[in-house]
């Protein structure tokens, strides 16, 4: 059994997703941000509406922020921590 969280996404998504994720984690990003760089139209690229239906990021409104955030959410870190660790794994 993995220690991985699961999430509802394919394999093709799953890079995609994880490349998202690592962005996100950087710095919190708002909607705007995010709909401006990783808005697509293309189903097999829905790196947002994977970590939001899946419980990887949170948009909320920061105590004197103007716009909301996104931010990873515990599973979120804990599934790009998992993803991270075996990808650093298979390059040894």
């Amino acid at each position: 059994m993995s220690d991985t969280p699961a999430i509802e996404a394919s394999a093709s998504q799953l890079g995609n997703l994880t490349q998202f994720l690592i962005w996100v984690a950087e710095q919190p990003r708002t909607y705007a941000d995010i709909m401006k760089a990783w808005r697509t139209s293309c189903p097999r690229l829905s790196a947002w509406e994977d970590a939001t239906s899946n419980g990887l990021v949170d948009l909320a409104r920061r105590p004197g922020g103007d716009a909301p955030v996104a931010t990873l959410t515990p599973k979120g870190r804990a599934w790009l921590a998992t993803r991270q660790a075996g990808q650093f794994a298979t390059e040894r």
